[in-house]
């Protein structure tokens, strides 16, 4: 049987992790700057989670949501331990599509209304309902385009303000910094007068945390440097460090009811032991700091790069714009040096999501290894022209 043919893919096959690498079939060591689209947050094999899940699997891997788990009452309270945020109450699902999904019903059972609003360049998933809310028309079925979605520019309050008034609006969803968007991220002002603006009209604000949460940006969550207060944040990817889990906080002032969400897979025993594995790491490990630390050096090193013509982005989510698109530079990285970086839907963007312990020698290797690579495509584009 063929595999459904959706998926462009680079001929590498990864068989072992370890850190901040991965190995492929005939031993060939990459260094992955991209952690499978920031997924990898306490490194490949990270000797906490490898253990965690060894022994919860020994015991139990999975039973469903119907008994007691005390597992995940652990999760939520270390979660809320490490990332200081406080009077929320905890969902879990699988993915960071699903917990999009699940903030947007809540949303739209606590306000009544069924209209949600968001942004250019965002990405919430490929779901129905987030999918809808995503910046991508390629990606949207007939069936996705009956949700009530509206898209206004990101950074503009007075869009925002002009469609709240109108009442039928159920909530407010974006990125602090957009990911696949291209690692935009608004002004402090523009956050808190939506916040406000949400406030004023209760309308819930959703803030999607799956990829820059869990210490990626060197806070916890990106929101907390605006001094914002979401009414749900929803999260993922270095959530279980490659286990599928995600999740939703949603404030202590939303009700809840049973039958109201539901998941399968969400919460099992194995995403928990994982998701406490990471949670302790990032803590005893000083991750966020170690994060905001390489951040700043990796903007002192590429501001020596003249090719490099703006840094976006916090922490260990960083874009690397250039003047040219970057694809020919990714697969040079790639098959040449041997090193693993993402793109976005800015093509002129080099994207690097690395898991949050690596190290400035690491950087120091990618630095090497594009300024050689920036001497090759520079040679290549004289060539063409």
């Amino acid at each position: 049987m063929e595999l459904f043919d959706v998926y462009p893919l680079y001929n590498i096959t990864p068989v072992k992790g370890e850190g901040c690498y991965v190995f492929d079939e005939s031993g060939k060591k990459y260094l992955d700057l991209y952690g499978g689209h920031a997924v990898i947050s306490i490194g490949h094999a990270h000797p906490k989670y490898v253990k965690a899940i060894q022994e919860q699997v020994s015991k139990l891997g999975f039973y469903s949501n119907s008994i007691k788990n005390p597992l995940q009452k652990e999760l939520a309270d270390r979660l809320e331990e490490v990332s200081g945020v406080q009077d929320y109450s905890l969902f879990l699902c699988s993915s960071g599509a699903e917990a999009n999904e699940n903030a947007l019903k809540v949303a739209s059972f606590h306000t009544g209304k069924d209209r949600v609003i968001y942004f250019e360049n965002a990405f919430h998933g490929r779901t129905s309902g987030v999918v809808a809310i995503t910046d991508n028309e390629n990606i949207k079925a007939p069936f996705n385009l009956g949700h009530k979605a509206t898209k206004l520019a990101f950074n503009d309050t007075d869009p925002l303000k002009a469609e709240i008034e109108k009442e039928d609006v159920a909530a407010v969803i974006f990125e602090v910094i957009q990911g696949v968007g291209g690692l935009d991220e608004a002004s402090s002002e523009f956050y808190k007068e939506a916040a406000e603006i949400c406030k004023e009209n209760k309308v819930m604000l959703i803030v999607d945390e799956v990829q820059s949460g869990y210490g990626r940006t060197g806070d916890f969550f990106a929101f907390q440097k605006h001094s914002i207060r979401p009414d749900i944040i929803t999260m993922a990817k270095g959530m279980g460090n490659g286990f599928p889990i995600g999740g939703i906080l949603i404030d202590n002032n939303i009700s809840s009811k049973y039958g109201m969400l539901g998941t399968t897979f969400g919460g099992n025993h194995l995403a928990c032991a994982a998701g406490i594995s990471v949670l302790d790491a990032i803590k005893e490990e000083n991750l966020m700091q170690n994060t905001a630390e390489i951040s700043e050096y990796i903007k002192e090193k590429a501001a020596r790069i003249p090719e490099i013509k703006k840094i976006k982005g916090r922490g260990l989510m960083i874009g690397l714009e250039f003047d040219f698109e970057i694809a020919s530079l990714r697969k040079e990285l790639l098959f040449e040096y041997q090193v693993f970086t993402g793109a976005s839907a800015n093509k002129k963007l080099l994207r690097i999501l690395p898991p949050l312990n690596i190290k400035k020698e690491h950087f120091e290797t990618f630095f090497d290894a594009l300024q050689k690579a920036l001497k090759s495509q520079t040679k290549k584009i004289e060539a063409s022209s």
